[in-house]
This record gives structure tokens, C-alpha cells and sequence, in this order.
């Protein structure tokens, strides 16, 4: 018989810098006519996001990275080893304090092994090794680095930790999903990049699992793909940093692939959606959310932690579904629980969970 692995807590954290109606200001004046910002206007006013948070520091009089001595205050915006070099210093600032948030609720002494899925940024030694080193784990540690997975790799993250758990019942597996999503901003005058970059900010979350019958048990995983919808979600490495392509066909796509049974099957594990509790769905977008809900008939209210997340956060790619399963742990007993995240591919990746007995 194999262990259960349980998440037994999670910590999270921002910066403290909102950027989300700066950088909507800005994005509105790179719009060629009054049509485009009219529409632009009446779909960020639908986001149902209010606030952004980003790493990038404030401007020489206190502003926004898009005002006069901001990280965008410039003619041609920052290139691609420049934005490296500010997620080197940065991401791992913002992990360590995730991760303290996590030890304020459980004892992190004995870590065996040291999980990490970030997309947003490359650096060598990688910031897992930089941030063990940092917060003092062993050598002997073993590390792993899911990188450029996009919004789904927080379940290859808790899915690999669940291996390792179910592998070796004394193994303390430390999870954490770093995104610096803010570091990426293109000047592109076209409506629907613009609208795609305005989902997107700052964060991490840092998660112990284990094999101790506490917080959340991690079910089976499961993992589906769209046919003929590898473009609709791309990240394309530029001298100008990672140009973000979020096609608008997304949440239609993933409406009509559920609706299709043998989809929603595999998207949901094999649950009957009407029967699961509990639901940790990536706020990949209010209209993502909108499609889920509506394409599974779920009870108004039930996607309830990840419009949360969605509102106080927007999108921070994989660490997204860490902080709406931060919520849920908060939260009444979850009998029978779904966590969902869609990305590249388009794919659709997750697991079973539920409370622990």
C-alpha cells in the first residue's frame, strides 16, 4: 500500500507594489483609435480584477514602472537580459517570503527534497539551488525545476511531490511555484495582447507535503489536451522578454471541450461534476471561470476561492492554484475535491483531493 501525500499547508506572498490601474492607463494609450479603446475600456471594466501586484520597483517619484523613471518609462522597454537580471534578484526574494509564510504554520526542519515550478524567468545556478542555499537546506536535498510549463505546472509540481511521498512515507517534499509575471510587459499596439497582458501579476506560493494525515490528501492526477489548439496559448522568448500570446478563442474552446463528456471526464478526473465539493480551478480569467462553471453547470458561488484569488491577485501563471487551494485549506471540510488548471497545449491538468480524515 502506498502513503497518502497531503499538502499540509501552504504560505503565500506578494510585493507590495499594485500596478493593475497603472498599467491599464498605459495599455489604453497604445490603442490606434477610439473604437479599439472604447472596447478595450468595456472588456478590462469585465476582468473582475482589482488589483495586480509586481516585483518591479516604483519610479523615481514614487510611481509606476510605466511612469517618468520606471522600469517602462522608456521609447524601446527593457530587453530581455535586463528583465533576467531584475528576476534573479527578485524571485528569490519573493519565494523566501512564501515560504516563511508556510513555516509561520508548520515546522520545516527535515526537508528531503525541493520542488520548484517557475516560467517566467531562466538563471543558472537556477533559483532552486539559490533559494535552498538562502533558506539553509542540506546539499543533500534533492531538487527539481519544472520550468516553462505555464499555469497547469503547479499540479506537475504537487503531482511530482505526490510521487515522491507515495515513493518514500518519510520524504517532506517543499513545493514552490515562483511567477514574475510583470517582468514581460509588450508594447503592442493590438487589442487582444494588450487585453492578455492585463490579466497577469506577481506571486508565490510555497506548499510542505508529506505523508502526515493533515490538511489537504492529494488524489489521483489526471491530464487531457484540446486537439488542433496548440496556438491559442503561447509563450514566444523575444530580445524584448516573453511576449505572452492569449488567444480570445480560449474560454469558447474550453466551454466547448467540456461539453464534450469523454472531455469533461478527463478534464475532471472521472467525477461527476454535481457530486465534487470542492473546487480549485486556475483564475486563469473571469471568462475562463465563466466557461467552467457554465460548461459543468456548477452551482453559482462554488468557484467561489478562485474568483477570490482572481480579484485580489489577477493571474500569476502557476502560482495561481496555490493560493485558491491556500483558501480552500482555510476553509469547511472538502469531501471529495477537484483541482483544474488549463496551459500550453491547450492542455488541462489535475488531481482529486479532499480533507484529511
Amino acid at each position: 500500500m502506498h502513503p497518502t501525500a497531503h499538502i499540509a499547508a501552504i504560505g503565500t506572498a506578494v510585493p507590495d507594489h499594485d500596478i493593475h490601474q497603472a498599467f491599464i492607463g498605459w495599455a489604453r494609450t497604445r490603442l490606434p483609435d477610439e473604437r479599439a479603446a472604447r472596447v478595450f475600456d468595456r472588456m478590462a471594466g469585465r476582468a473582475a480584477i482589482g488589483h495586480r501586484w509586481s516585483v518591479l520597483p516604483r519610479g523615481a517619484d514614487g510611481g509606476s514602472p510605466v511612469d517618468p523613471g520606471g522600469f517602462y518609462a522608456r521609447d524601446l522597454l527593457p530587453g530581455t537580459a535586463e528583465r533576467m537580471r531584475l528576476y534573479a534578484e527578485a524571485a528569490p526574494v519573493l519565494s523566501i517570503a512564501a515560504i516563511e509564510a508556510l513555516r509561520a504554520q508548520v515546522a520545516l526542519d527535515g526537508i528531503t527534497h525541493f520542488v520548484v515550478a517557475s516560467c517566467t524567468g531562466f538563471v543558472a545556478p537556477g533559483i532552486d539551488q539559490i533559494i535552498a542555499a538562502q533558506i539553509g537546506l542540506a546539499p543533500s536535498v534533492e531538487r527539481l525545476l519544472v520550468g516553462f510549463m505555464g499555469c497547469y505546472a503547479a499540479v506537475a509540481a504537487l503531482r511530482s511531490a505526490r510521487h515522491i511521498v507515495r515513493s518514500d512515507p518519510h520524504a517532506r517534499v517543499l513545493v514552490l511555484c515562483v511567477e514574475l509575471s510583470t517582468l514581460h510587459l509588450q508594447d503592442n499596439p493590438a487589442l487582444e495582447p494588450l487585453l492578455a497582458m492585463l490579466q497577469f501579476g506577481d506571486g508565490a506560493a510555497a506548499a510542505l507535503v508529506t505523508a502526515e494525515p493533515v490538511g489537504l490528501a492529494l488524489g489521483q492526477p489526471f491530464a487531457t489536451t484540446l486537439p488542433d489548439s496548440a496556438g491559442l496559448i503561447r509563450w514566444d522568448i523575444t530580445d524584448r522578454g516573453f511576449a505572452m500570446h492569449l488567444s480570445g478563442e480560449v474560454p469558447a474552446r474550453i466551454a466547448a471541450g467540456l461539453a464534450d463528456p469523454a472531455f469533461a471526464a478527463a478534464a475532471t478526473g472521472g467525477r461527476d461534476p454535481s457530486e465534487i465539493d470542492g473546487w480549485a480551478v486556475h483564475a486563469g480569467g473571469r471568462s475562463i471561470l465563466d466557461a467552467v462553471e457554465s460548461a459543468l453547470h456548477l452551482q453559482q458561488g462554488v468557484l467561489a476561492a478562485s474568483r477570490g484569488v482572481l480579484a485580489d491577485f489577477g493571474n500569476m501563471s502557476s502560482a495561481t492554484l496555490m493560493f485558491v487551494l491556500a483558501r480552500l485549506l482555510g476553509g469547511p471540510p472538502i469531501h471529495d475535491g477537484v483541482a483544474l488548471a488549463f496551459g500550453p497545449g491547450l492542455a488541462a491538468e489535475g488531481f482529486g483531493f479532499r480533507s484529511a480524515a
